[in-house]
């Protein structure tokens, strides 16, 4: 096929009705002994009762390899990552683009830094599809998507920040005053792809209501919303309903996590991108 997706399994998607060849590369989440290799396939009730069993963990992203073989089958590619500053993807991307060019020097393989996770990858995948449709170039796409990737919002709200904190991706006071006393956290993705505590709250409603004021004021007017929820499509259809309560006419899709997403999203975590 002359061109394709690929996206590491960040990305909440696990397959589509499009006509552009889709596929992720798995991340793989050790969990005291046991391997759980992200694919589509992979049974997160499993995986995250065996995380709230265990104080070891950790998360290993695809290797260069792992991608050089995607990147084989086609002649054009539109790679898309987990944020660079969340995880090495994105250099193992890279790299793999640059052994595959040494060889076939005549493929086009464009890597673009989502500077997020799960909603936002599915987006851009979303609006990969539809430029390449348009019969654009590879370099005009890529640029139309780190556009898209700069100006799409992220927040987030977990009950536990155990993970992230675990992982350096956030820091030890945040977590735990986030964790506590029955308290759900608001966090955002930064312009540059970090994670930021932004508030803390008691109780799902509170929290869901403070989510959409945060839309409202970064001057969110009814446009696309893509939602990912682990373990608690609930939520996110409550979530939804607040959401179309302000603006009537959004377009909303609601995903479960796949296993990346899961691992720091923890039971009942819910990450949104519009």
């Amino acid at each position: 096929m002359n061109w394709q997706i690929i996206t590491d399994s960040s990305c909440d998607l696990k397959s589509w009705d499009k006509e552009i060849p889709f596929d992720s590369v798995p991340f793989v989440i050790r969990v005291d002994d046991t391997d759980y290799v992200d694919t589509p396939d992979l049974d997160v009730e499993t995986l995250v009762s065996a995380m709230e069993k265990s104080t070891v963990s950790r998360t290993s992203c695809p290797s260069p390899e792992a991608w050089y073989q995607v990147f084989l089958r086609s002649e054009k590619t539109i790679a898309l990552t987990i944020s660079a500053n969340l995880s090495g993807s994105y250099n193992s991307a890279v790299t793999a683009r640059e052994m595959v060019l040494e060889k076939y020097p005549e493929k086009q393989i464009e890597i673009i830094d989502s500077l997020s996770t799960g909603p936002k990858l599915i987006m851009l995948a979303q609006q990969a599809a539809a430029l390449i449709q348009e019969k654009l170039p590879v370099d005009r796409i890529a640029e139309k998507l780190r556009q898209m990737a700069g100006g799409v919002h992220t927040l987030f709200t977990l009950c536990s920040f155990r993970n992230l904190v675990n992982n350096g991706r956030v820091s030890r006071l945040a977590g735990f005053l986030a964790g506590m006393l029955n308290i759900r956290a608001i966090g955002a993705g930064s312009p540059d792809g970090i994670i930021e505590v932004r508030e803390k709250l008691r109780g799902e409603g509170k929290t869901l209501k403070a989510m959409v004021e945060i839309m409202a004021k970064e001057g969110f007017r009814g446009t696309e919303v893509v939602i990912s929820h682990c373990l608690n499509e609930g939520l996110a259809e409550t979530f939804r309903k607040l959401v179309l309560e302000r603006w009537p006419h959004a377009p909303i899709q609601i995903f479960p996590t796949r296993g990346l997403d899961s691992y720091y999203a923890e039971r009942s975590g819910l990450i949104v991108c519009y």
